[in-house]
């Protein structure tokens, strides 16, 4: 899986290396802030034990992805779309977790 992970990261270290100078600092800020709520959903889920908790991290996570495709298409068109899969994972990962939310109320 982090394998997956770093290789999806590949377009938004793309478009870093082709931001201007001054524009290179808001898009650096994008894949680390998206990476802490994927970090924390072990510990929101498994930890709390808590799947209402575990959908909060990955509602978190969809609107870190959706932040980080939007800089990175400005930034570079080309690479953005190479963000797009790991996007539909992570929302299909939300999609489970509701799930399974409303299977243990």
């Amino acid at each position: 899986m982090w394998i997956r992970l770093v290789r999806v990261r590949r377009p938004g270290g793309r478009a870093l290396s082709a931001a201007p100078a001054r524009e290179r600092r808001a898009p650096s800020a994008g894949p680390a802030v998206d990476l802490a709520p994927n970090t924390a959903w072990n510990r929101l889920f498994l930890g709390r034990r808590s799947p209402r908790a575990g959908v909060a991290g990955t509602w978190l996570l969809d609107a870190g992805n959706a932040e980080l495709i939007r800089r990175t298409a400005r930034t570079d068109g080309a690479a953005a779309p190479g963000l797009v899969p790991y996007a539909l994972r992570c929302g299909f990962a939300t999609a489970l977790n509701t799930s399974i939310a409303r299977r243990n109320r």
